[in-house]
């Protein structure tokens, strides 16, 4: 305070009667009303309540010192009735304006909070199935449409299933180390084997099930390859079997062109290339026109108009044999798709390892 009287007693203001301790009290009265206007913040009003109503130099202490106590008997009683307004004065305006800074700051609170229906949502990124998974699902809706049956069978196998009851006889190049993922077992309890396809489940289904038998087995494999764009030691694959009375060569052929078309589309033609595999007789590589060129001739086929899709063929008799199924009077046919292989040429990719890289970059993009 400006000039502040009440650093001084009453004597020292030559204050002798009650009209003039009325007087003196109402200038206080008015200066507190000019400080106390100018109040923007919360931090501004504790300052003023220090001020005011602190308890070793606030304004009230001061008078209290310097005016109530040394008072005359005949001011005393005028002065503490004037303190007591005073102080109910000045408690009275600061609560009034604590109140309206609390209620401006719950209002600002609020507006901060407030949702504005009229700007645009937040995008959220979502999740969505893998494409390796979009390719399964895709291939065994084909299949399902066509009456086959979806079966699992165990990613640890025995030789037997692996190699022996599919016609791969003990020397055969597949059947080495270098190309297989053996196991440690112990002594005695018959070695162990990652599959190496999913055809396994060809001969273990047919053990269990007397014909007609139709199946697809998607799951995953394991071979010894170096990762690179076109190789990985764990892939995917689908078997497929079917298996019944009279089933032909014409059989298979009509069932291996229905699948490509609806996979690839309708403008996509097949041809089967004589091949060899152990487990089929007579084998055949299926291809197709050029996804990429539609059979003109491009980089990606090697100008030849044709991609190569997967195996396939008639049952080898000789698995029969196995699973104790009449050769001379069933017949059917087996086909293994790669699953990463189908799926790179459904959206031209071109690195086998993206599938398992986890980048979202790339992944969103099967959204």
């Amino acid at each position: 305070m400006a000039n502040d009287p009440t650093a001084k007693t009453l004597a020292d203001l030559d204050v002798a009667d009650a009209d003039a301790v009325l007087r003196l009290f109402d200038d206080v009265r008015e200066q507190f009303a000019r400080e106390a206007a100018a109040m923007p913040d919360m931090r501004r009003w504790e300052e003023l309540r220090g001020v005011w109503l602190g308890r070793k130099s606030g304004v009230l202490t001061r008078i209290t010192n310097n005016w109530l106590k040394p008072a005359s008997p005949e001011l005393k009683r005028v002065v503490g009735q004037a303190l007591n307004d005073l102080k109910g004065h000045i408690e009275s305006v600061l609560a009034g304006q604590q109140a309206q800074l609390e209620a401006a700051a719950d209002q600002a609170a609020l507006a901060r909070e407030r949702e504005d229906f009229s700007l645009p949502g937040v995008i959220r990124p979502l999740g969505s199935r893998h494409p390796l998974r979009q390719t399964f699902e895709e291939i065994e809706r084909i299949f399902l449409s066509l009456g086959y049956t979806v079966v699992a069978g165990p990613e640890m196998e025995t030789p037997y299933y692996n190699f022996e009851a599919l016609n791969i006889p003990e020397h055969h190049p597949a059947r080495d180390s270098m190309d297989t993922f053996y196991l440690a077992t112990p002594p005695g309890a018959g070695a162990r084997l990652l599959r190496t396809h999913t055809s396994p489940m060809q001969v273990r289904m047919m053990e269990k099930q007397q014909p007609p038998v139709r199946i697809i087995v998607p799951g995953k494999v394991y071979r010894r390859d170096n990762p690179d764009a076109t190789h990985g030691f764990m892939f995917h694959q689908i078997e497929g079997l079917a298996v019944d009375i009279d089933i032909t060569f014409c059989d298979f052929a009509g069932t291996v062109e229905y699948f490509v078309r609806e996979f690839f589309g309708p403008k996509v033609k097949t041809r089967l290339r004589p091949s060899y595999f152990p487990f089929t007789e007579p084998s055949v590589e299926v291809d197709a026109t050029c996804v990429f060129c539609g059979g003109s001739g491009c980089s990606v086929c090697k100008q030849s108009g044709w991609i190569e899709l997967f195996g396939a063929g008639m049952v080898d008799p000789a698995v029969y044999g196995f699973v104790n199924y009449d050769a001379k009077r069933l017949s059917g046919f087996a086909f293994g798709l790669g699953v990463e292989r189908l799926t790179q040429l459904k959206y031209n990719v071109n690195d086998l390892q993206l599938y398992f890289q986890n980048d979202v970059r790339f992944l969103r993009q099967f959204a």
